[in-house]
């Protein structure tokens, strides 16, 4: 399955649904009953470096749920470390998620599916998608999905051992995960080179303690590396946001 942009049609979910149960290893037992009791895979879904230091297991565990809000720029770091390292994903309802910008992180578009427009029920789609990917990211548009199918969508999520990462409002994930832009390094006001992006990240288990941390995407020879924020010694370094758009 490649990175082509797919558009509804009436029959979009039986041949998305003929594609998941032809993904190898993955489609085999797609149909059938789903346990909602079924613990999570101890597997993990690999992430940027930095941000394995802030989850509970160092990586998403397959079959969580994960409740995203904030910058994409984290968003397309997950689904670049998942295809970068051989799995297969796809990104649901955010048509603004740059494809040139999981490139240059690393991801392989040819194990990427974007739906930029998956009709009135992104929820659906994403339901198909969980039965053949290692990693679904779905935006809701602002849509709010009930409790009671959220708790449909996380069972097939845990039945099938694939990471569902939703923009948007969700009943009792198993993550929260909250990305925020603090300022940039390298562009003062009004002029100098943008060096890189900084993000302050917080990460909040169903148990345990709430987790902070601060992070670099940073663009060297035409890659993008995370990196871990460096103590910085001087404080006009790095512009805070508000006056880097001033």
């Amino acid at each position: 399955m490649g990175s082509e942009a797919l558009s509804p049609d009436p029959g979009m979910l039986d041949e998305l649904r003929r594609q998941m149960a032809a993904v190898p290893g993955r489609g085999e037992s797609a149909t059938g009953h789903i346990p909602r009791e079924q613990p999570l895979r101890r597997d993990l879904l690999p992430v940027p470096p930095p941000l394995a230091d802030l989850l509970p297991d160092g990586g998403l565990p397959k079959g969580a749920v994960v409740a995203y809000t904030g910058a994409h720029s984290l968003l397309t770091g997950l689904l670049a470390a998942v295809t970068g390292n051989g799995g297969h994903a796809a990104v649901v309802g955010l048509p603004r998620l740059g494809l040139l910008a999981a490139a240059e992180m690393g991801a392989q578009l040819s194990r990427l599916a974007v739906i930029a427009d998956p009709g009135p029920d992104p929820a659906e789609v994403a339901a198909v998608l969980l039965d053949g990917l290692d990693l679904v990211v779905l935006g809701l548009g602002g849509l709010a999905v009930p409790p009671a199918r959220c708790r449909v969508l996380a069972a097939r999520a845990r039945n099938r051992g694939a990471t569902l990462v939703v923009a948007g409002e969700w009943a009792n994930p198993t993550l929260r995960l909250d990305s925020r832009v603090t300022g940039y390094r390298g562009l003062g006001p009004g002029r100098g080179r943008l060096r890189s992006v900084c993000l302050d990240v917080r990460v909040s288990a169903k148990a345990g303690q709430t987790r902070h941390g601060h992070m670099d995407l940073c663009a060297k020879a035409g890659r993008t590396e995370w990196l871990p924020r460096e103590t910085i010694t001087r404080t006009t370094e790095v512009t805070a946001l508000h006056g880097a758009v001033s």
